[in-house]
């Protein structure tokens, strides 16, 4: 305690609290500039060093000359210019190089060994001051107090190091303040060993007054550069910082249309579920998806379906309320979700109705006006779920009733829509093993030349006899397979079967088989052609194969590609169910199709005979004028057949004509005649089986020797 007071009683207090001030802020602003130079890469990582070690430097430097400067030696003093500046030169180049290998961290105790360099830079500057520090008297070192000086300079530097690449909260706080105390220890610890015998007391007033003059310019100059360098570090603070949040929205926000994603609404979603439960209140969730999206992107491009997108979102962000827990969230392709707080059914309504008017209202685009329209689902919690996941998917639920039912807009849920659900899912897994246990079979339904008569050929139609369900119609079970890579399986099986028992007929029919669009997307449906043609002997002029316009307008260049490598086979092309989706002149214009067959609807019950006849001579007209020939589906009465007669149909099939039917009736009833030698083979694969089971066969028909080519 007396050397203490000794000390400091040597030392102006002014300039010795001066200088500790100095210190504590340059540690500071050096730690907060050594945790930027840890998180850098690349150059910005020799910026943050060189601020680093700068700031450390003039710290370092100033803190000791200041405290110096009030230092009163008793005998006239003065500073060596070149020692002095030499001094501030190891105090920098000694701080970059253990700040260096603190930073780099290229192997195990790299901290501490630049913590150590640190502290002897610390020591090497104090002590190169003072052989700068010129008095005229006798000077002596107290050797101890020296090596405790060096010692404490050491120790202190690797804490103040070792703390500062660790991570934590106060990390930074830690690390100045034990880096202050290195500094100043090194100085009072070295003054303690420090003694001068003064020869004269001559100018001792003047040299304080210099003294004063001189520490008010190094403060300033010092708390400039520190100052530099914190401003640098908070400008850093503040640009990351920003880049976080704008990371943070990037993360939970959708860029197309600007309002929450996926992440962000299930967020929301826990919040509000806690609210509901804590206020015992109810919630609305409700289900979005676009109808006419699709149709959207396809006809009009993918950029009309984003612009669609981004007025939506604009439009669906304007209609929200503030305070009212309502929320809307882009959780898929064209799929939303909406929360809203159900304090009663007038809110609920209320809620629903301006998102209809925001969701059905046109949308201009380029000079035309584009409908999106959408159907909604709604689940209420907890009157339709008690947890999350079972609210989120009764939502989905009555979404997909809403959509397959327009009527019903919006759809509440309901309980008996999870009992469809799950026998959707029972029939979607009894599908998978069909095939393979021979329960898929193949009907025919005849195609005739209205004007004679006569058979122009079979339309190929699959049924699924299901073990317990009895006979399933197509259109209940291709949308399964559809939904899974099962169609692909189904669809090649089909084909080879129908071309496998075509070519034993002896009369040349035409046979049409209808191709799925998932055909065209998921594989190399010209190839799985050709090698069926190759593999069974069917002509190729014998294969029709039918497509939706649909098919062809969801990746037209690459659907004409295809078209035309299966043109030029010799096999034929109809464009199935005419006038219920596209009808477009560009797609018979643009695509190579055989046949045009006008869509059964349009001879439905509820359609007068005015509007069918209208329908068939405009389509009658634009197969004039394309030079394709025009079939009608769904003929169920003479009527209908006489009226396409007259209009001048060339083809027709329906009930009335004949309906699906098993080949072996169709070869019972003599429509069809079979090759006596194959006939056996054949009636093997009428009975229907999996593709396995198919082979045998396929071996029986390559060895009988009979190749239908030409003739059939």
């Amino acid at each position: 305690m007396m050397v203490v007071r000794c000390i400091l009683g040597q030392h102006n207090l002014w300039l010795v609290f001066v200088a500790a001030l100095l210190c504590f802020c340059g540690a500071g602003v050096t730690a907060s500039l050594f945790r930027h130079a840890l998180r850098a890469k690349n150059n910005q990582w020799y910026a943050w060093l060189f601020l680093t070690a700068l700031s450390s430097g003039v710290a370092i430097w100033c803190t000791h000359f200041v405290a110096m400067l009030g230092y009163a030696a008793g005998t006239p003093a003065r500073f060596d210019p070149l020692l002095t500046s030499v001094s501030l030169l190891i105090a920098v180049f000694g701080s970059t190089i253990g700040f260096m290998l603190a930073t780099c961290r290229f192997a195990r105790f790299l901290p501490e060994t630049g913590g150590v360099i640190v502290g002897l830079a610390i020591v090497a500057m104090h002590y190169t001051g003072m052989l700068a520090y010129r008095v005229q008297g006798q000077t002596t070192w107290n050797m101890p107090c020296l090596a405790l000086s060096v010692l404490a300079a050491v120790v202190l530097s690797v804490m103040a190091v070792r703390a500062g690449v660790r991570t934590g909260r106060h990390a930074v706080a830690y690390m100045a303040g034990v880096l202050a105390v290195a500094v100043l220890c090194v100085h009072f610890i070295g003054m303690a060993a420090y003694h001068v015998q003064g020869m004269q007391q001559v100018g001792v007033v003047a040299s304080t007054h210099d003294s004063l003059v001189l520490a008010v310019a190094i403060v300033i100059m010092s708390f400039l550069i520190l100052g530099g360098g914190l401003v640098s570090g908070m400008i850093d603070d503040s640009s990351r910082a920003e880049s976080v949040e704008k990371l943070r929205r990037m993360a939970l926000n959708d860029t197309l249309t600007g309002l929450p994603n996926r992440l962000n609404f299930h967020q929301r979603l826990d919040l509000e579920l806690d609210w509901a439960r804590e206020n015992n209140a109810r919630l609305a969730l409700i289900g979005i998806d676009l109808n006419r999206f699709k149709e959207i992107n396809d006809l009009r491009g993918h950029r009309a379906g984003d612009e669609v997108l981004r007025i939506l979102g604009r439009r669906l962000r304007g209609l929200l309320q503030d305070n009212s827990g309502e929320f809307i969230a882009r959780t898929g392709g064209d799929e939303f979700l909406a929360l809203c707080r159900a304090g009663s059914g007038e809110q609920i309504r209320t809620f629903l109705h301006r998102l209809e008017e925001v969701l059905f209202k046109p949308i201009r685009f380029e000079d035309s006006e584009v409908l999106p329209g959408a159907s909604l689902g709604v689940a209420i919690w907890p009157d339709h779920a008690v947890d999350k996941e079972t609210l989120i998917n009764n939502a989905d639920l009555a979404m997909y009733r809403a959509k397959a039912d327009p009527a019903r807009r919006p759809c509440f849920y309901e309980p008996a829509m999870d009992e469809k659900v799950r026998t959707r899912r029972k029939l979607a897994a009894d599908l998978r093993g069909a095939l393979k246990a021979g329960q898929l079979s193949v009907c025919y339904q005849v195609q005739r030349v209205i004007a004679t008569g006569e058979i122009r050929g079979y339309e190929a139609l699959v049924r699924w006899q299901h073990p317990t369900r009895g006979t399933i119609m197509p259109d209940e079970f291709i949308p399964l397979a559809e939904e899974s890579d099962l169609i692909l399986q189904i669809g090649e099986w089909v084909l080879r079967s129908v071309c496998m028992q075509a070519v034993q007929w002896q009369q040349p029919y035409k046979v049409a088989v209808n191709l799925s669009g998932m055909q065209f997307v998921h594989t190399d449906i010209a190839r799985i052609v050709a090698n069926v043609l190759e593999e069974t002997g069917l002509p190729p002029r014998r294969l029709e194969l039918e497509l939706t316009e649909s098919t062809v307008i969801a990746d037209q260049t690459r659907t004409l590609q295809v078209l035309h490598q299966i043109r030029d086979m010799g096999v034929s092309l109809a464009l199935d169910d005419f006038g219920t989706g596209y009808s477009s002149l560009d797609t018979l214009r643009r695509f190579p199709f055989d046949l045009i067959k006008i869509d059964r609807s349009f001879f439905g019950a509820s359609q007068s005979s005015q509007h069918t006849q209208a329908v068939v001579r405009a389509v009658l007209a634009l197969g004039k004028a394309f030079d394709i020939p025009v079939m009608a589906e769904g003929i169920e009465t003479p009527e209908q057949l006489n009226m396409l007669n007259a209009a001048g149909c060339d083809e027709a099939q329906g009930f009335f004509l004949g309906r699906p039917t098993p080949l072996a009736e169709i070869i019972k009833d003599g429509q069809i005649s079979m090759h006596q030698q194959r006939k056996r083979v054949c009636f093997a694969l009428c009975q229907g089986g999996s593709g396995e089971a198919m082979l045998p066969c396929m071996k029986k028909l390559r060895e009988s020797g009979v190749r239908s080519r030409g003739t059939g």
